[in-house]
């Protein structure tokens, strides 16, 4: 009975994925908008190409698809079948490349399609929310595709690539990390004003107290294990820098004036966005090419000594999953949610995003001739949010994923090695100063524009 059930349920949520009309209502879509259901789906597209990169990098993969007969080169032969897979390439870093290559080609392809979609009446827009089916089909067609690339020079071009989609990518995670802040901010806040219970101001204080306790936490951590006395002067800088600024923006959100016309600007959003940076730095350290200035937490944990490699010694084997990473995951994932759920009660932040306001999980449903609840289509007057945009941004973290799973190390195509690299540095870095510029703007802007509507 009970297969019998989870039969009826996966038949069920596959007619969402094969519809060419507004999805169905069923367990597998949790909302009752068209235009959320859309996001979500197109994101679980994302997903489900990060989880094939990380089962093709995770350790040992290689050596285990040489165990099957007959299909890796030099691995183990089946007598009159030539082994014709090379494992080097569906396997490691080259494996993250191709894959996320292709998911990059299939958002921008979609990005460019949607290009000024006004409503759900343009013929485009049945694109976008229906045909699921075929849209695997095109995803998976390109995948099978990109593992034809050559070698040659794919890999370091495509690293460049990743660098710059990677860095806007950040400044959008913090933006969204920004308009978080501040409708949670509200929200407490109006829950405590409007009610008698003071446990929604305890919580803002716990909160608050809690991310400024990390963030100081890991600058003492920063100047006691990736700086040395005579060295790290790069670090230095950058720990320093980022603990100013941070004070900044914390000093400058309390301000009278910046409360008058901001009211709900406090300091639950100053220390989460400082915890935020603070990330980033430590992110960015990670690949700096210096070991003594950039222990690996396997050694610090251990308390094995790092000035035992050389200073200029960058090439080795990639470590791929350390804490950066996947700290760097848990932030994608989140994000990547955030934008696909997201009403934004900020007309700028919107703005800035591409969205309406009230695009979010709202909607009733409706019962259609057959008895099921379908999903309402909320975008006959126009779209909720861009289309072309938000295939953008999943493009975009297409390549930040890649990026993450790589450890945004440099590929040698002529030593077959992974190397750390400065350019990786200076993009985290400047990626953390332009967001904590644009976390100032938003709390400035109102006293230079008084007569803008910043609410």
């Amino acid at each position: 009975m009970g297969a019998c059930l989870a039969l009826c349920s996966l038949a069920s949520c596959a007619s969402c994925l094969c519809g060419s009309a507004p999805c169905l209502l069923c367990g597998c879509c949790p909302s009752s908008n068209n235009s959320t259901i859309t996001r979500l789906i197109f994101s679980f597209f994302l997903l489900l190409g990060t989880l094939v990169s990380v089962i093709m990098i995770l350790p040992g993969m290689e050596t285990q698809l040489r165990k099957i007969p007959g299909f890796c080169q030099g691995g183990t032969a089946i007598p009159g079948i030539e082994n014709k897979v090379n494992c080097d390439v569906i396997v490691g870093y080259k494996s993250v490349y191709r894959m996320c290559f292709a998911m990059t080609c299939f958002f921008f392809l979609f990005s460019a399609i949607m290009i000024r979609v006004r409503s759900s009446k343009d013929p485009r827009a049945a694109i976008q929310n229906g045909f699921w089916f075929f849209k695997f089909l095109i995803l998976i067609g390109i995948t099978v595709g990109a593992f034809f690339i050559p070698d040659g020079t794919f890999h370091t071009v495509w690293f460049y690539f990743g660098v710059v989609g990677s860095f806007v990518f950040i400044i959008i995670q913090l933006i969204l990390l920004i308009d978080f802040a501040h409708s949670w901010n509200k929200v407490w806040v109006e829950n405590a004003e409007n009610s008698d219970n003071k446990c929604w101001f305890a919580g803002l204080l716990s909160f608050t107290f809690l991310h400024y306790a990390l963030a100081i936490t890991a600058v003492v951590l920063f100047y006691i294990y990736y700086t040395q006395p005579d060295d790290c002067t790069e670090h230095k800088v950058f720990i320093s820098l980022n603990l100013i600024f941070c004070i900044i923006v914390s000093v400058v959100s309390i301000l009278p004036k910046i409360q008058e016309a901001q009211p709900y600007s406090g300091l639950l959003q100053a220390s989460l966005i400082s915890l935020y940076t603070m990330y980033v730095t430590w992110s960015a350290m990670t690949n700096n090419p210096n070991r003594k200035c950039n222990p690996s937490l396997l050694s610090l944990v251990s308390n094995v000594s790092t000035s035992e490699p050389s200073a200029d010694s960058t090439a080795g084997p990639v470590q791929w999953w350390d804490a950066q990473g996947i700290v760097g995951l848990v932030i994608f994932l989140f994000c990547t949610l955030y934008a696909s759920i997201r009403s934004s009660s900020n007309a700028q932040v919107n703005k800035l995003m591409q969205t309406e306001e009230g695009g979010g999980l709202g909607g009733e449903g409706v019962v259609g001739q057959d008895g099921m609840l379908r999903a309402v289509d909320n975008e006959e007057e126009g779209v909720t949010y861009s289309y072309s945009f938000f295939h953008f941004h999943l493009c975009l973290a297409s390549l930040y994923i890649m990026m993450t799973l790589t450890n945004w190390y440099q590929p040698d195509t002529t030593t077959q090695a992974m190397q750390s690299s400065m350019p990786a540095v200076w993009v985290k870095m400047s990626s953390s100063w332009l967001g904590l510029g644009l976390y100032l703007w938003t709390l400035i802007a109102p006293l230079i524009f008084p007569d803008r509507d910043f609410n």
